[in-house]
């Protein structure tokens, strides 16, 4: 009988200590990682599937564990193959490539790979370099979380636009980022009207009737059970460059995603862009990842 009082008091104790543990780890997790703030980096299908989206493609077609992507040729991000649930096999894996090929090959257009590290099969970049394919195009993934501890703010004279394409900040954004090709206004009108997005626009010396100098675009799309933010069309007139307009602009995007209930935020960089992946580093970006292209030769496509 008088053992059991001091078992419940030895249990109240720790309780209590437990509890005050939990009630401080949670206050630290909860101060790392504020409200609305992602709670694991993505990765594999759902971090491909997100970067899909955030520059969707007019066309896509599912084939042996790769989306096959096309939008006119004008771009690559919209005009390669991706992984998403490819054979690990040797066997597999190369039947699948082939057939890839094969419809690159109907379609009379050169066969393009986007190898991202972070999801594999590990073999394929060494498949396709044993191939003939070069590689091109090594760029970052970027990911920072977002939420209210971050502390980021809309510029005050950001001219904010959010959901459909805005055919006013599309114009902007062409004139400060064309693209070449017969079809590429079209094509890239097509693109950004696929997803819902913020859209940012910055006037010089905020006089709403200069011109445009910068511009900036945030796709809202699904992450599991989240909403991420892939940032791109980030543009700044040459002659205002260094004046601070893209982290403003940056800092725009992130706050308005948040609001809109993104939980994080993503982006792609070239890796020899120094001066970009500087600027996103210091709003608190982390590298997550990197992708490369690999394109067939012309030299291996008659082998």
């Amino acid at each position: 009988m008088s053992s059991h009082p001091r078992r419940s008091t030895s249990k109240s104790s720790k309780s209590s200590k437990s509890s005050k543990s939990s009630k401080s780890s949670q206050t630290s997790k909860s101060s790392k990682n504020p409200r609305g703030a992602a709670s694991r980096p993505l990765s594999g299908f759902r971090l491909t599937e997100a970067l899909i989206a955030g520059w969707r493609p007019l066309q896509r077609l599912d084939v042996d564990g790769f989306a096959l992507l096309r939008s006119r040729g004008v771009t690559r991000r919209a005009n390669s193959a991706v992984a998403l649930d490819a054979p690990t096999s040797q066997d597999g894996l190369a039947a699948a490539i082939d057939r890839v090929e094969s419809l690159y090959e109907m379609s009379g257009e050169t066969p393009v790979f986007r190898v991202l590290d972070l999801h594999g099969p590990e073999r394929l970049d060494d498949d396709l370099r044993a191939r003939g394919y070069r590689r091109d195009g090594d760029s970052e993934l970027l990911t920072t979380a977002l939420g209210p501890g971050r502390g980021d703010v809309p510029h005050p004279s950001a001219e904010i636009r959010s959901g459909a394409l805005d055919e006013g900040w599309f114009e902007a954004a062409w004139q400060l980022a064309p693209r070449e090709g017969e079809q590429a206004r079209q094509t890239l009108h097509d693109i950004l009207a696929g997803t819902p997005a913020v859209q940012v626009l910055l006037r010089a010396d905020e006089a709403p009737d200069l011109a445009p100098v910068a511009v900036g675009r945030a796709a809202l799309v699904p992450a599991g059970k989240e909403t991420a933010a892939v940032l791109n069309m980030i543009a700044v007139d040459p002659a205002h460059r260094r004046q601070g307009l893209g982290r403003a602009l940056s800092r725009t995007l992130l706050a308005l995603a948040a609001v809109q209930g993104a939980s994080r935020a993503l982006l792609e960089v070239e890796r020899d862009n120094t001066a970009a992946r500087a600027l996103y580093r210091q709003l608190g970006f982390d590298r997550l990842g990197g992708y490369h292209y690999r394109a067939r030769s012309e030299s291996a496509a008659e082998r």
